[in-house]
């Protein structure tokens, strides 16, 4: 047996009627401050910077992935330069 609902609410609405809190100022204040401090262009100012909080720790070890492949990714490239320039001299 199948039971399917279709709810025709807005996400306010369904976070009032869930009991979830309304964050929405905050997140328009937020959005606000980014916006000013990007067309300000503040010297070392990241967007990233600012959510780096709020994102999981697995995430930050992906970053150390993606160094590390670039790194060795790189490395093989200076490699194969050294070696070209080898053979040729």
């Amino acid at each position: 047996m199948k039971i399917h609902f279709d709810i025709d609410a807005t996400p306010q609405e369904l976070r009032s009627f869930l009991g979830l809190p309304n964050f929405e100022s905050l997140q328009n204040e937020m959005l606000e401050t980014i916006r000013k401090n990007m067309t300000a262009g503040i010297d070392g100012f990241e967007a990233a910077t600012l959510m780096k909080p709020f994102l999981p720790d697995n995430l930050t070890s992906l970053t150390a992935l993606q160094k590390t492949f670039w790194q060795a990714v790189l490395g093989q490239s200076q490699t194969e330069k050294k070696s070209g320039e080898e053979s040729r001299g």
